[in-house]
């Protein structure tokens, strides 16, 4: 699409510059990163999907799959939504044009798309939510939309055709934002595209949160949307409270030792609202450690759909470790979240809402690893050894011995 000289760079060529951006991270975070879109062309050069759409239908077909079918009926403008699993038997009877299949998670599903995730290493791991799959046959789409959190989206096979209004971006006034009320999607009423592009393999566009978009299959294709989804305000400050009320003694109380004889009984005055101010400061965390133990908690189980469960099996401790030292490792449940911060003494771990102290370097350590083996169990000090296998026992950690190989989906 043509641009004028004064609109800002919203498309480039990654094979110019560093992939997958096509820049310097710093560069890339200091003038796009919930700023303003871009295209970037070749951001994974002569790209080849892991994935191939018949794999995509058989794992939405599986129980505890979170999957979506859309179809759309264009000469009615009507709008269809299915959720899995599926039976096998739904997708033969399909049309071969206007209907999407969207799969969450595929990140903990599938160990290929996983290992995809390193290539957004510039950005914090416990911001990624998760990478959603959509194979769409030809004119599939999802319709007009906003989202409220920042994307990326790799063309995986075939092509698809992205229209965007970046209206904000490029100082050209606010989006209108409306829903339509006739459909169950959270459809836009009206959407006016500034920019629009077909992007091929290995093109991915970003996108930040109140961008519009709407993207159509030109022909039948893959899509994956690496999803950076924040909390809201609200979901924050609600399980903040909830923490406070949980941890808060019954002794604190609403207390009024400077009460003076009441004007009139039945008016809050000014003086109960200033009681009921000092009261709630009472329950404020103002301990960084605290507050930096109850964030690390909530981000680490932040909109995980499965938990890792408690091997009924589990290996005694001894023999768990002459295990890793014969050439086991320890497989990082795809399900389990893993984060660290460093506190006033050493370092926390968090991991499903699990706090674990220790060192700096086995926090970080054990944050990155995908698996542990016999030498990085030699290298972790003792509240790391026995944070790990805390972590064992609660199932964020399955064993895998020398012998064993691992199917395709874990």
């Amino acid at each position: 699409m043509a641009r004028h000289a004064s609109t800002p760079m919203i498309d480039i060529d990654a094979r110019k510059g560093p992939s997958p951006l096509g820049m310097s991270p710093a560069v890339f975070l200091r003038d796009y990163w919930q700023k303003k879109p871009l295209l970037i062309r070749n951001a994974f050069p002569d790209f080849v999907s892991p994935l191939e759409p018949e794999d995509l239908a058989g794992l939405a077909c599986e129980d505890g799959v979170l999957a979506r079918l859309i179809e759309h009926d264009k000469s009615t403008d009507n709008w269809r939504v299915r959720h899995g699993p599926f039976a096998e038997t739904d997708f033969p009877s399909l049309p071969d044009h206007d209907w999407t299949l969207l799969v969450q998670d595929m990140d903990k599903w599938d160990a290929d798309i996983r290992a995809m995730l390193t290539q957004f290493a510039f950005l914090p791991r416990w911001r990624i939510d998760d990478v959603m799959v959509s194979f769409a046959a030809t004119g599939g789409s999802v319709g007009a939309h906003v989202d409220q959190y920042d994307v990326f989206l790799l063309q995986a096979q075939g092509q698809r055709h992205w229209q965007i209004d970046a209206s904000a971006a490029i100082g050209k006034g606010e989006p209108p934002l409306e829903f339509r009320d006739d459909v169950e999607l959270k459809l836009l009423r009206e959407f006016n595209p500034t920019h629009d592009w077909v992007l091929q393999p290995g093109d991915m566009l970003y996108l930040p949160p109140g961008v519009p978009h709407h993207g159509m299959a030109v022909d039948a294709c893959l899509t994956f949307s690496v999803g950076m989804r924040a909390p809201s305000a609200a979901e924050l400050l609600g399980d903040f409270v909830d923490t406070l009320a949980a941890d808060a003694p019954d002794s604190l109380r609403l207390t009024d030792a400077d009460l003076k004889p009441a004007g009139d009984p039945f008016e809050i005055d000014a003086d109960a609202m200033t009681r009921v101010v000092e009261a709630l400061n009472l329950l404020r965390m103002r301990d960084p450690d605290r507050l930096g133990d109850w964030f690390g908690s909530f981000i680490t189980t932040y909109r995980t759909a499965v938990e890792p469960a408690t091997d009924e099996d589990a290996r005694p401790r001894i023999e768990i470790e002459w295990d890793l030292a014969h050439g086991a490792s320890l497989l990082r449940h795809p399900w389990s979240r893993m984060a660290w911060r460093k506190a006033a003494k050493d370092a926390r771990l968090y991991a499903g809402g699990q706090v674990h102290c220790m060192g700096v370097r086995d926090a970080c350590a054990l944050a990155a690893a995908d698996a542990i083996d016999g030498p990085l169990y030699d290298r972790l000090g003792t509240r790391g050894r026995d944070a790990m296998f805390a972590l064992l026992e609660s199932g964020h950690y399955r064993l895998q011995l020398d012998d064993f190989e691992p199917g395709e989906h874990e």
